[in-house]
């Protein structure tokens, strides 16, 4: 039984309450919202040992980095190294996007290491495996995508990325729309050239019942993804982005019916004034489903700095109401991340989550920069470094701009701010120094 069965029958599970205290709040109204269906706690009943993560509204935003080989590195140590990088920066979910080497040896052995959530998107080793055949990716049959997708299940992983949203009618309004950049989703221009050219439905979308079933048995989460998401601020919020969003709303309805957990997946490339309305319409389309995002991304114009476009767009998008906020990288839009890319990801993408989780009123966010500023006024380096969202950087950068014997930093010196308070306004003012 799904944990979304269970909270309909209003049992609490063991997950229920690991998530809920870790949020601080009631295993009872966790357990209300997972009924709602605006929470997720993707736990695939074959993945031992995870850390139950809660998902959606009235929670702490999440982050996720995306790790995973390519054909030009296949290789499975060096993913695993990215996933202790991810997790050491504080990462509360990973996504596996192998499309190298074993594959599922890969996905098997992340899901086997990794304490958090793991998510995947079966239909790339569905292109992979028929490729090795030396068929055409359309020659893919909607069996060896189920099957793909019943592998990435049983084999542990708590939810998956799935293009359910690209139907006959989605491509036609894209064709009488127009893109600049058309379909930038690996996903969705696969199905879309599948479709195109057999002349058939997505059978993802078509035998959507099919998906449900698989991932009931297993109490895999659905991500629905965003195969029509924006991949540049001029196709921002057109019509066919909508058009997708409007059937996805659709998904999410037979989902809860079925007893499914279910997210959705969102932009992508989106200007600032048009982020808060973006996150508006998902929740109304979709029924206040979790919002899982990708950036936004800002500006078009930053590749090597697409870490801070997206923070900024996940910042925004975080406080309008997006519940999960998928890493980018400065590697994004040029190539596979390095381990320090994973890790300037997941660290900007946090900062993102927590600036939000500030304005949403999340318990204990705005508790934490208070400690800081306390820690700021007393010159308490050593509180200072223990309460940085990245301790290594902070401890690094304080070591080699200052000496052991310097009490200040070395931007202000003897005219530091708060030492001068400290010595000329009276005890209220003192701190450390």
């Amino acid at each position: 039984m799904t944990q979304l069965l269970k909270a309909k029958q209003g049992i609490i599970t063991d997950e229920m309450r690991a998530a809920a205290e870790r949020e601080g709040i009631s295993a009872e109204q966790l357990c209300e919202a997972i009924k709602l269906g605006e929470v997720v706690l993707p736990c695939n009943i074959n993945h031992k040992g995870i850390q139950p993560i809660a998902v959606g509204k009235g929670l702490s935003t999440k982050v996720n980095a995306n790790i995973g080989t390519s054909e030009s590195y296949p290789e499975l140590d060096g993913e695993l190294k990215k996933l202790r990088v991810a997790l050491d920066a504080g990462a509360h979910s990973v996504m596996d996007l192998s499309t190298g080497g074993n594959i599922d040896e890969v996905r098997r052995t992340i899901i086997k290491e990794c304490p958090v959530m793991v998510g995947t998107v079966p239909i790339y080793q569905a292109l992979v495996e028929v490729a090795k055949q030396g068929k055409s990716l359309v020659e893919l049959s909607a069996d060896d995508m189920f099957a793909s997708v019943e592998k990435h299940c049983k084999d542990g992983a708590d939810f998956i990325t799935v293009h359910c949203g690209i139907t006959l009618q989605v491509i036609e309004e894209l064709k009488n729309t127009g893109r600049v950049m058309d379909i930038v989703s690996r996903g969705g221009s696969f199905l879309t050239a599948w479709m195109l050219h057999n002349g058939k439905e997505n059978p993802l979308y078509e035998q959507y019942d099919r998906l449900l079933e698989i991932c009931k048995k297993y109490d895999v989460t659905i991500s629905l993804g965003d195969g029509l998401r924006p991949g540049c601020l001029a196709d921002a919020t057109d019509s066919p982005q909508i058009q997708e969003m409007i059937t996805l709303g659709g998904l999410v309805k037979r989902s809860r019916d079925y007893g499914v957990q279910v997210m959705v997946e969102g932009p992508g490339h989106v200007p600032l004034d048009q982020i808060k309305a973006n996150m508006t319409i998902e929740k109304t389309l979709c029924h206040n489903a979790p919002f899982y995002v990708l950036g936004p991304i800002v500006t078009d114009v930053a590749p090597g700095y697409d870490h801070i476009t997206s923070a900024i767009g996940g910042a925004i998008a975080a406080s309008s109401g997006a519940d999960f906020l998928c890493y980018v990288t400065p590697a994004e839009h040029l190539g596979l991340p390095t381990l320090e890319d994973v890790k300037e990801g997941v660290i900007a993408s946090r900062i993102a989550a927590h600036a939000a989780d500030i304005v949403k009123g999340v318990k204990g966010a705005k508790e934490w920069d208070l400690e800081m500023a306390k820690a700021r006024k007393a010159l308490d380096w050593e509180k200072q470094i223990e309460l940085a969202i990245d301790p290594e950087k902070a401890s690094r950068i304080r070591k080699e701009k200052n000496t052991d014997e310097e009490e200040c930093c070395s931007m202000c010196g003897q005219f530091c701010a708060y030492k001068l308070l400290s010595e000329h306004l009276g005890s209220t003012y003192k701190g450390s120094c």
